[in-house]
């Protein structure tokens, strides 16, 4: 353990903490573009400057382990200058186009820009253009709007384990490409959406069918019904509708798949089943649950009396917890009495 001030508190920590680390222990937040705790720390956006007595520079909080005796200023004049010029210089090459940018009220630049009064940039020159990419189905690539910080490359390289994206060119060119420059539908992505998910401004989005401001979004945590691992997601809800889809902490460590990110729709389909259903005359009628129940056990009783249990079997789903396939397989067998039962993951 090592003892350092921050601010001028005290704090101690493990000796291998970094300083953005050991800054979070006591409520101190350094802003940060390409940080992220499930990646290996680069420090390449170097937002996250701070000053340490006795340096000759200022270095990046994220990548700086502690010592002991260490005393750090996360928000001095020379720090906020720093601050300042590497804003100035991102905005040197960034579309303001604030007042319609999607990401508006979940923009780190635009929080940060706010944060340092920095209204626009003081250089002027040459400006990328490059055509947005739109060949994927769920998300766009504005390489006008990114800031190089090459978070979107090492969640697709370290996490996913996809290699869908990197650097290309260099210098002034350098900016984020599929291999060849062939274009998103041709590279090996395959549409998980974490490389948006923790894009920090415009340039990786998802292709909205509802027009809305993060503002006035509620979240509400749940878990995907997609299959049974569990993932943790917000969805975020105008109106009484999901409009996006954004990753949570839990097993799937704020990751998901393409179709946790992106298919909701069916949430407000019209076709979607509300109620259940009991056959009455010929026709499926809207019921109430304890109708509903007391339909399927009247009917399994009859048919168990009549045919007995090998009348029957089970079939399960993906879809379901692990909890609950071991409960239906549990009632099948004691219940039911059969050993009928199968599960569509089973090919």
């Amino acid at each position: 353990m090592v003892t350092l001030s921050i601010n001028g508190q005290k704090v101690e920590v493990e000796q291998d903490t970094t300083v953005l680390e050991a800054a979070a222990k006591i409520g101190i937040k350094i802003p940060t573009f390409c940080h992220d705790p499930r990646l290996k720390p680069h420090g390449s956006c170097r937002i996250c400057v701070v000053e340490v007595n006795g340096g000759k520079n200022l270095p990046t909080a994220c990548v700086t382990p502690v010592y002991e005796g260490m005393e750090v200023e996360t928000e001095s004049e020379e720090v906020i200058t720093a601050r300042k010029e590497i804003l100035d210089l991102l905005l040197a090459d960034h579309p303001l186009t604030c007042l319609t940018c999607e990401k508006a009220g979940d923009c780190t630049l635009q929080d940060l820009c706010y944060q340092y009064g920095v209204e626009e940039t003081s250089y002027d020159g040459e400006r990328t253009n490059y055509e947005v990419d739109n060949s994927n189905d769920f998300y766009y690539s504005d390489q006008n709007k990114c800031i190089k910080c090459g978070k979107c490359v090492m969640v697709c390289d370290q996490l996913q384990e996809t290699h869908a994206i990197g650097f290309a060119e260099r210098g002034f060119e350098t900016h984020i490409a599929t291999p060849l420059e062939r274009g998103l539908s041709e590279s090996t992505c395959v549409s998980c959406g974490n490389c948006v998910s923790v894009c920090p401004v415009d340039a990786l989005a998802p292709k909205k069918k509802t027009k809305f401001r993060y503002w006035e979004v509620d979240k509400v945590r749940t878990t995907c019904s997609y299959c049974g691992v569990g993932c943790q997601m917000d969805l975020l809800v105008k109106d009484n509708k999901v409009v996006e889809v954004q990753p949570a902490e839990g097993v799937n460590d704020k990751m998901l798949c393409v179709k946790g990110k992106f298919a909701f729709d069916f949430l407000s389909h019209p076709a979607r089943l509300k109620m259940p259903l009991v056959r009455k005359d010929g026709r499926l009628q809207e019921t109430s649950w304890e109708e509903a129940y007391d339909t399927i056990i009247g009917k399994i009783n009859s048919i168990k009396e009549e045919n007995g249990p090998a009348a029957f079997a089970g079939l399960t789903s993906a879809r379901c917890s692990t909890e609950d396939n071991y409960m239906m397989q549990k009632f099948m067998r004691a219940a039911i009495g059969t050993n009928s039962v199968d599960h569509c993951a089973r090919l």
